[in-house]
């Protein structure tokens, strides 16, 4: 029954339309509050407008290197793709667009939620897709559960999505109150929290200096060392805190540097996150495993494309592309990683430390190797 009928009944009221909750200000500042944001199809102005103020409409992400990534992996009609990092579907549309009618694409993602989002969104394509919930580490095993010798193409984009990164209870942003979680996976055990107030001085500084090029490295882990032991650091801005305090600096005086700096000034915290998040979530120990297992899951010819946001991670791509053609595993890779053009970080400036490399597979799957992921390659 509708709200006109309802209405001309005089035993029940008219139908009520649930009022959205209300925000102080006139325009919505959490990440929850921003309800337009989550519906973009509902409101497409929202994101043109956002776009091109160079933000990312809440809820979604935009995919770096998009031109450079189709041109170099070289999608074609009935070939099969597996997406490691599928995440907003962003990349994994433009491929399915490339593959079909006769292609597949297989796409693996550890964020359940996003996963599911996902597999809503793509699920009008015309293209089979499979989704598993899985690490790119365990490419392996996923290709055995499709019954599949090996794939055409294997892409990884190793940044954090906007959706995890704007969404508080996240914990991945400096920018946002909230626990300090920062799990890509909420089956791991360990949060940002636990390993921040259990890992030793000397753990923690080493993780810095390895994982982010911190130059405080040594001044923060011992402040973080100090302040835990008067009140465990649980809160993003608990940590944030200490971070300006070992580096001697007040958010006011940060913030009017970045005011006058022509290219901006990185955040004091953004190191020390990053190092932190990637520690939780073993990001590095599983790029090596899909470095080490992906020649193997590649067919003749096949292309394996990744873009990585840190030193630390292009280091392991490069040197694992080098080697690989060195040792004849593959018949080329690129001698220089693809960056983002100037219009691209404008429009998008989560992109500007985005490195591409590739590389191109020039064996087929040894037959002796079983798809576990158990022989060195």
């Amino acid at each position: 029954m509708n709200a006109f009928a309802q209405s001309g009944n005089g035993d029940l009221p008219p139908l009520k339309r649930p009022r959205r909750r209300r925000y102080s200000g006139t325009h919505p500042k959490s990440f929850q509050q921003k309800y337009k944001e989550h519906n973009i199809a509902a409101y497409p102005d929202i994101k043109a407008h956002l776009l091109a103020k160079g933000k990312t409409p809440a809820g979604t992400h935009i995919p770096v290197l998009t031109e450079e990534v189709l041109s170099c992996l070289m999608p074609k009609p009935g070939e099969t793709i597996v997406d490691c990092t599928v995440g907003y579907g962003g990349h994994a549309s433009e491929f399915i667009r490339h593959i079909k009618p006769t292609g597949k694409l297989i796409a693996l993602d550890v964020d359940s939620a996003e996963l599911e989002r996902t597999r809503h969104r793509l699920s009008k394509e015309n293209v089979p897709v499979s989704f598993y919930r899985s690490n790119f580490a365990g490419i392996a095993k996923v290709l055995k559960k499709e019954n599949l010798a090996g794939c055409d193409v294997i892409f990884a984009d190793l940044g954090v999505s906007s959706m995890q990164i704007d969404n508080p209870d996240r914990g991945m942003s400096y920018n946002h109150k909230g626990p300090l979680d920062m799990r890509m996976d909420e089956r791991l055990k360990q949060t940002g929290a636990d390993l921040l107030n259990t890992l030793s001085e000397e753990k923690l500084s080493k993780a810095l200096l390895e994982l982010a090029d911190e130059p405080d490295h040594q001044k923060i882990a011992r402040l973080i060392v100090t302040r835990r032991a008067i009140e465990p650091i649980t809160q993003t801005e608990q940590l944030v805190e200490v971070i300006f305090d070992a580096r001697g600096i007040i958010k006011k005086t940060w913030r009017k540097l970045r005011r006058t700096s022509k290219s901006g000034s990185l955040h004091p915290a953004a190191r020390t996150f990053q190092a932190l998040r990637i520690l939780v979530n073993d990001e590095l120990g599983c790029l090596k495993e899909l470095l080490r297992i992906a020649p193997y899951c590649l067919r003749p010819a096949g292309r394996i494309g990744i873009i990585s946001f840190h030193s630390g991670e292009d280091r392991l791509v490069k040197k694992a592309f080098r080697e690989g053609v060195r040792n004849g595993i593959y018949q080329s890779a690129a001698e220089d990683p693809i960056v983002p053009q100037f219009k691209e970080i404008t429009s998008n400036p989560r992109s500007a430390s985005a490195k591409f490399r590739y590389a191109v597979s020039k064996r087929s799957v040894d037959p002796g190797m079983p798809l576990s992921g158990t022989q060195s390659a």
